[in-house]
């Protein structure tokens, strides 16, 4: 087994690092994981997809998410109006304090 070097800027490995650890996995097997299925010449077709194939295949892929539906305005109106209602935080804090 080989190791190799890798410059690289901070912001890029603070996200690899990231996404790593979201997968549970070192850095080192993240990268491998990213440059075999980069690499992998079974995985023949247009670039795009290949590379998506290939992303998907090592597990790198995030899930589709949710689309985002915009909340009514009826909602988001009575949402404002109950957003300053309540007991105020400095008045908990004082009670538990006393």
């Amino acid at each position: 087994m080989q190791q190799v070097t890798w410059r690289v800027r901070d912001d890029l490995l603070d996200r690899v690092r990231t996404i790593a650890g979201r997968h549970g996995w070192s850095v080192n097997e993240y990268l491998t994981r990213v440059l075999d299925a980069a690499t992998d010449p079974d995985l023949a077709g247009e670039p795009y997809a290949q590379i998506r194939e290939r992303l998907s295949l090592a597990g790198l892929l995030a899930p589709p998410g949710r689309v985002a539906v915009r909340p009514d305005a009826g909602q988001v109106a009575a949402a404002r109006g109950r957003a300053g209602t309540g007991t105020p935080l400095s008045d908990t804090v004082s009670a538990d304090r006393g």
